[in-house]
């Protein structure tokens, strides 16, 4: 049995020569540390201050010679948490013998690392020892940092009231040592600066030195990057432009899922698990985490997730992944909240529903015009072979009469700039490159005056849509592209305020994604960065051709995907399946090769892979010959359910070979199963592989032979071992020129098409609300109406102030005029209680603003929490609650703060969430605005 000694030796040794200790260097690592012990309390050894000696396994140092930490071995059998209380003690040995800072604390048995930072965390798992630096700075940092409940926030950053609770949720959780949070905040609502803030709070504050950003598409990374520059322009950031491997000297890191897995898995990577103090996960949902869950196993660091999917909507493993309980998240603010808000801080929007008559009812015989038909007949064609149904379009058919139809449609009802002559900016949501550029093309066949600028395709392998200059800061940042038509690229993430239209040309299916694209048209403008083709946005408008409104009111949650085991683990599984049945027959010699092949796959693995680092124990089992002798029920098992799912990591294959493995593997074991009809069905499968193949390739045609043997019932009849290996070993790499293969065309047609159904949807928070916006607008025209002939009105606009008779005169012509025109109508409807005929007048001629009540308590409250904003999460919250109680209720008496529903925060209502001084601050706010 291996013992401690060669756990250190072989496994130990190593993995701190990878972290840079150099164990021959006393200067850096100490074994066997001699730790003297003092005597118990009460034990009086006369002439001896200490009654023996404690040997640490390792005690590593800093550079001025002063312990670091304290590193406990185990044989690599055992539990190395059988250490932790052991190596504790040691810690607190060497500092009470030698003073200064206590030392950290690891315990391994070489496979497994547990780091545990006395006094402040609990002990946990980590991947790999830190460097010195890391030590050094985790030391520095435990030290100087400063308490977060005090450290204020930079509301130029983020200033608006849910955005500084939330950072001072997070705050708060961090000094309870939580180190992984989730905030849910609706597309629009200013995640990424809600991020920068607390990032500069936490630097501020002495927490964190440096913060990885990782998100899912270089354009967004392109996108955070300048938002860092913006409001952090000091923090050192990397990539900068043309920086391919990653620096060491930056505090500010913004990285896509793929290249930080590439780098961490790297031969090469000199990235330690300790490199990062936070690391922020934009867009955290499921399919992140598939694939990329390993960057966040890697680095031992406070993780927080940022999403704007519905909290009825996230997953339980993502909460599960951010230790959320009971699905609460630690903070949300909806789309809703947003929109309601006073003023709102996101765009409401307007559906409009089109469906064509061919999205409808389909392309057929019946629908076809007869014009269309006699012209098909001219061409020899027969009109009763052609049946579409309506949800085939932009798959197996295509019609350009119904892509101009949308086209027509939308140049007509889209929300047009200041001139009306051009839309606003737009995105075009389209199926398919094919469908884009056919979209692209008629744009600029229908309006060929703009010389090809109006609509311009943006998809994510176009290498001209990135960087300064490209086609997304075109669309961006110029007058023209006006319509950028996306698939797949811009559905999520992208920032462009102006955007006033949206058109889905195609069907969405997940609840997520349709929020996210519905996000694109959600932000406000900015009055400072006002855009000469976008002076103004109410709200923006949606044309929605496919009927994704009501898809998603029948299906909630649209279509739940189902996940896929991944290519590498079903192979491994089928080979499983094989070995089994071979040892039920007692066929040694498939079993042997099977087992062989197996073996082969198990080397694939990546070994840099935190996945496999984290499974070594289990996989030095299959190192040793024995365990392949003779596998038994219980080793099938273990290779099942503990090894099978680590194929997952394996990436750098020819995934088409495999795949054709996969199914030669499928068809030898229904072959030996003798399932006849699903040998057949799977046998007719590879034969319309295998006759993909392009002879014209070369390296193809080298294997012509084979090629047109197997296509060949007699091949199949007389199919065996030697032959499945053949074709695996000949075909499988030859499966990757199957793609030189042109599929079977769409489709393509030219008929009319017509409008079948538009109407106007509604769909979203505050639509309830039009009858009030009508009878503003109503007020505003009649007035605006009579200011040309009425003299009072005149003399208003002219800046005079009118007496009492023309006021109550001016009231008598507005009731003639509208008998509902009142001065209480016109209170509830402008949401001002106390003002006069004459404050509204003025509003509605532009003379003067008129801020509503509600508008007028939002920004009161506002300026009070940017100017208090060390207050806590549950007085942020208090807040909310006593601005909505205002709002709502226009009284308040001071009674009412410690009564509901302000004792549900609290049993004592104000007087247990704040302090008196405070509490006089609050109640003279609120004298003020209701004094107003």
């Amino acid at each position: 049995m291996k013992n401690e000694r060669h756990t250190r030796q072989s496994i130990i040794d190593i993995r701190l020569k990878d972290a840079g200790w150099n164990i021959n260097d006393t200067t850096q690592v100490i074994e066997e540390f001699n730790i003297q012990v003092p005597l118990p309390d009460g034990v009086n050894e006369p002439g001896s201050k200490y009654e023996g000696h404690q040997f640490s396994d390792y005690v590593l140092l800093g550079k001025d010679g002063k312990p670091l930490a304290v590193v406990e071995a185990k044989k690599s059998l055992v539990d190395a948490n059988i250490g932790k209380e052991q190596a504790k003690q040691y810690c607190i040995n060497i500092q009470n013998e030698r003073g200064g800072e206590l030392p950290f604390c690891f315990v391994t048995n070489g496979h497994d690392i547990y780091f545990w930072d006395l006094g402040n965390y609990p002990p946990r798992k980590v991947h790999g020892f830190p460097t010195r630096d890391d030590l050094e700075r985790y030391q520095y940092i435990r030290k100087a940092r400063k308490p977060l409940a005090s450290e204020l926030i930079n509301t130029s950053i983020a200033g608006r009231d849910y955005q500084i609770a939330s950072i001072r949720a997070v705050m708060e959780a961090i000094e309870k040592r939580k180190r992984k949070f989730l905030l849910v905040m609706a597309t629009g609502t200013g995640k990424t600066r809600t991020c920068i803030a607390l990032v500069d709070a936490l630097m501020r504050a002495g927490w964190a030195e440096r913060v990885l950003f990782l998100v899912d598409r270089i354009a967004l990374r392109d996108q955070s990057l300048e938002a860092f520059k913006e409001h952090l322009p000091n923090e050192p950031r990397w990539p900068k432009i043309g920086e391919k491997s990653i620096a060491k000297d930056r505090r500010i890191y913004v990285s896509t899922y793929p290249t930080m897995l590439n780098i961490i898995r790297d031969e090469e990577n000199t990235l330690s698990p300790h490199f990062f103090d936070l690391i922020v996960v934009d867009e955290s949902h499921r399919s992140i985490y598939n694939t990329y869950q390993e960057i966040l196993d890697y680095f031992n660091t406070i993780t927080l997730g940022l999403t704007a999917t519905p909290t009825d909507v996230i997953d339980h493993n993502t909460f599960n992944l951010f230790e959320c309980e009971d699905g609460i998240p630690t903070f949300a603010y909806t789309y809703e909240e947003a929109v309601n808000n006073i003023p709102p801080y996101l765009s409401n929007f307007q559906v409009m529903k089109i469906k064509t008559k061919f999205l409808e009812q389909g392309i057929n015989k019946r629908t076809i015009s007869l014009e269309d038909q006699k012209e098909l007949i001219l061409q020899g064609k027969e009109v009763a072979e052609i049946n579409f149904d309506g949800k085939d379009i932009e798959k197996s058919v295509t019609n350009k009469g119904t892509n101009a139809l949308i086209i027509r449609e939308f140049m007509e009802e889209c929300i047009k700039d200041a001139d009306g002559v051009l839309p606003g900016k737009t995105i075009f949501f389209c199926s398919s490159m094919k469908h884009a550029r056919r979209m692209e093309e008629l744009f600029d066949a229908f309006y060929p005056e703009y010389h090809g600028e109006l609509a311009k395709v943006l998809v994510s392998d176009d290498p001209r849509v990135y960087g300064k200059g490209g086609l997304l800061d075109q669309f961006t940042h110029n007058n023209l592209p006006r319509i950028a038509i996306s698939v797949d690229m811009l559905d999520t993430g992208i920032d462009v305020r102006e955007l006033v239209n949206l058109v889905f040309a195609k069907p969405v299916f997940s609840y997520t994604k349709f929020w996210q694209m519905i996000g694109r048209g959600t932000r406000l403008l900015e009055p400072s960065k006002m855009k000469p083709w976008c002076t103004q946005k109410d709200n923006f408008l949606i044309m929605d051709c496919w009927d994704n409104f009501e898809y998603f009111k029948i299906n909630p949650k649209g279509k739940e995907l189902k996940n896929q085991i991944p290519l590498p683990v079903r192979l491994f599984g089928i080979r499983l399946d094989k070995i089994e049945k071979a040892q039920e027959l007692q066929n040694k010699t498939i079993e042997t090769s099977e087992v062989e092949k197996l073996r082969k796959q198990i080397a694939l693995l990546p070994q840099n892979s935190i996945v496999i680092l984290d499974a070594q124990a289990e996989l030095e089992r299959l190192k040793d010959d024995n365990f392949w002798n003779l596998l038994t029920h219980d080793k099938l098992d273990f290779l099942r359910l503990v090894i099978k799912p680590l194929l997952r990591t394996v990436s750098d294959v020819d995934f088409k070979a495999m795949r054709f493995e996969k199914d030669i593997l499928e068809v030898s074991l229904a072959h030996l199963c003798e399932e006849k009809e699903k040998f057949e069905a799977l046998k007719d499968s590879i034969v319309e592989e295998i006759s993909e193949l392009p002879l014209t390739v070369s390296a193809v045609a080298k294997e012509a032979e084979l090629i047109r043997k197997a296509q060949t019932n007699n091949y199949w009849a007389t199919i065996n071992e030697d032959r499945f290996d053949e074709l695996i070993l000949k075909m499988a790499p030859l499966m990757r020129f199957r793609e030189t293969v042109k599929p079977l065309g769409t489709a393509k047609y030219n008929f009319k098409d017509e409008v079948y159904t538009k109407e106007f949807v509604e769909f979203g928070p505050q639509h309830e609300a039009l009858s009030v916006a009508k009878y503003r607008e109503l007020v505003e025209e009649t007035v605006n109406q009579l200011v040309q002939d009425n003299p009072i009105l005149q003399k208003l606009k002219q800046g005079h102030e009118i007496t009492l008779e023309e006021t109550e005169s001016l009231a008598q012509v507005l009731h003639d005029e509208h008998p509902h025109i009142t001065v209480d109508l016109l209170r509830r409807v402008y949401a001002h209680r106390k003002a006069q005929l004459v404050q509204f007048i003025k509003h509605i001629l532009g003379i003067q603003s008129l801020e509503s009540f509600p508008e007028t308590v939002s920004k009161a409250f506002t300026e009070f929490i940017k100017e208090h904003s060390y207050l806590t999460a549950r007085q942020l919250q208090f807040l909310d609650l006593l601005k909505k109680y205002i709002i709502e209720k226009g009284e308040l008496s001071k009674r009412n703060l410690i009564e509901s529903p302000f004792t549900m925060l609290h049993p004592e209502g104000i007087r247990g969430v704040f302090k008196p001084n405070e509490i006089e601050e609050i109640i003279t706010l609120t004298n003020k605005l209701l004094a107003a």
